[in-house]
């Protein structure tokens, strides 16, 4: 594979891809822990309605 005088410009442009990407995955996987253990809390409390207080 020849890539003629730009193959430092292609590879660079494809390994700050391939970086932004893996980014945007690592992201993704942390967020949803982060949302899993939020919404484990959530589902431990006791449910609080307004109801509860009386009507104003």
């Amino acid at each position: 594979m020849n890539l003629g005088p730009h193959a430092a410009f292609i590879l660079g442009a494809y390994g700050f891809t391939a970086l932004v990407i893996l980014g945007l995955v690592a992201h993704a996987v942390l967020d949803r822990r982060a949302q899993e253990r939020a919404l484990a809390r959530l589902a431990k409390e006791p449910l609080k309605r307004d109801s509860a207080r009386g009507a104003l």
